[in-house]
C-alpha cells in the first residue's frame, strides 16, 4: 500500500520534471557502463566533457580493452581518482569482452562483478539501458530522501531497499533522475532552498 505522503511526492516531482533522463551522454549500451565508473566522486557534467572525446579516440569496446592504461589515465585525468577508473575502465571492457561475448549483462550479480562496477553503477544500467525497475542511490538520493523522511540510514544499500519498500516499481527509475534534478536545484547539500521548494509541505525536514 502506497502512503498518502509517497503519492503526493510523486505526484509533485512528475509535475515538475516529466521527462524520464539519463544525464550522462552515451550512444552504446557500454559507454553508459565506462561513464557511470568514471562517475564516482566527479560531476556529469565534466564526465560528459571527457566521454565526447573518449568515446571518439576509442571506438569500441576491444579499442578500451586494448588501451595502454598510462594513456587512459591522461585521458579520464580530470575525472578524479584517474589511476583506478583507468585500470577500472580497461578491465571492465577485457571482461565484457572474454566472459559475456562484448555484451552488458543485465544481472546486477554479473554487473557487479565487472571491475568500479557497484550497485549504484549496476542499477542505472539496468534501468537506462534494460528497462528493468531499479533504484539507484547516489548522494542526491541519499540526502533528499532522508530529507522527505523515506529513510533513515545513510549506507546506499539501505536506502535502496528503504526506497524499494515505499515506492512504485513503475516509479524507481524515475525517481532517482527526479531527485537528482531536486538535489542539484533546489535540495542542496548546503543551503537547501526550502522556502521554494515544491516539496515543503510534504518534507519531513520542515515539520
Amino acid at each position: 500500500m502506497i502512503s498518502e505522503k509517497v503519492t503526493k511526492v510523486l505526484q509533485l516531482l512528475d509535475e515538475h520534471y516529466p521527462q524520464d533522463v539519463c544525464f550522462l551522454n552515451y550512444e552504446k549500451p557500454y559507454e553508459l557502463l565506462l561513464a557511470t565508473i568514471l562517475s564516482a566522486q566527479c560531476t556529469d557534467a565534466q564526465v560528459n566533457r571527457v566521454t565526447e572525446k573518449l568515446f571518439v579516440k576509442y571506438k569500441t569496446l576491444k579499442d578500451f580493452a586494448e588501451a595502454d592504461v598510462a594513456e587512459m589515465e591522461q585521458d579520464v585525468r580530470t575525472t578524479g581518482f584517474f589511476r583506478n577508473k583507468a585500470k577500472n575502465i580497461i578491465l571492465t571492457a577485457r571482461a565484457l569482452l572474454e566472459r559475456h561475448g562484448g555484451e552488458l549483462p543485465s544481472d546486477i550479480k554479473s554487473l557487479t562483478k565487472l571491475y568500479g562496477v557497484g550497485r549504484k553503477t549496476a542499477n542505472l544500467v539496468r534501468g537506462h539501458i534494460f528497462h528493468i525497475p531499479s533504484i539507484v542511490v547516489d548522494t542526491h538520493v541519499g540526502r533528499v530522501s532522508r530529507r522527505l523522511g523515506f529513510t533513515e540510514h545513510t549506507s546506499p544499500e539501505r536506502v535502496e531497499y528503504d526506497l524499494m519498500e515505499i515506492l512504485p516499481e513503475t516509479h524507481w527509475i524515475r525517481y532517482n533522475t527526479q531527485v537528482i534534478a531536486l538535489g542539484r536545484e533546489i535540495c542542496r547539500a548546503r543551503g537547501p532552498s526550502c522556502e521554494s521548494c515544491f516539496l515543503n509541505e510534504v518534507c519531513a525536514m520542515r515539520h
